[in-house]
């Protein structure tokens, strides 16, 4: 009989071959009233979406906001004051300063006084940022891509519209902005 060393006395153990068998018990799930809810389903999904996009970008020690940040500040290409990175964004003044730091501990953004508001910090994407945020981008579409990965390429633009047009029309900040060569 085998026997297991521990440092105050001997013990013994005897091997016993089990044998198993797997059945799924399916888990139990929400009643059929909050499936029929759509509001019920987009927060749903929304959850499952933050959550794997957050453990996509854990071994980067970033998160999606501070893709969201760079992603501003790319598109816009000059610098931006917080406060303007915090509206449009909707995130919480105090909680977009936390996150400018550590960008700028890494050396993604560089802030500097306003010289016509010293109250106000001026924010812009360095190089550095703008590589970082070529990798985050690409987590951003493998996580997209896997997550929205049973529907087809017509139902993703279907869903992409309709959840645009709901957006808009809650939030006039997401309104696509015109492209660039439309003519005004």
């Amino acid at each position: 009989m085998p026997t297991i060393a521990h440092a105050d006395r001997p013990v013994r153990y005897t091997l016993v071959e089990m044998e198993t068998t797997h059945t799924k018990t399916p888990l139990p799930g929400p009643p059929r009233e909050l499936l029929e809810n759509s509001g019920f389903l987009l927060k749903r999904l929304g959850w499952t979406f933050k959550e794997r996009a957050h453990e996509a970008f854990e071994p980067t020690g970033l998160s999606p906001q501070h893709h969201a940040i760079l992603t501003l500040l790319d598109a816009e290409g000059t610098r931006e004051a917080q406060g303007t990175i915090a509206d449009a964004l909707g995130y919480d003044r105090s909680q977009l300063v936390g996150l400018l730091d550590e960008l700028e501990e890494r050396g993604f953004v560089d802030r500097q006084r306003d010289r016509t508001d010293r109250r106000r910090h001026l924010v812009s994407l360095t190089p550095a940022g703008k590589e970082a945020l070529a990798r985050m981008r690409a987590i951003v579409k493998q996580v997209e891509r896997d997550f929205l990965a049973p529907l087809a390429d017509e139902e993703l633009r279907t869903l992409h519209a309709l959840l645009l047009e709901l957006a808009v029309y809650h939030d006039a900040r997401c309104a696509p902005w015109p492209a660039p060569d439309a003519k005004a």
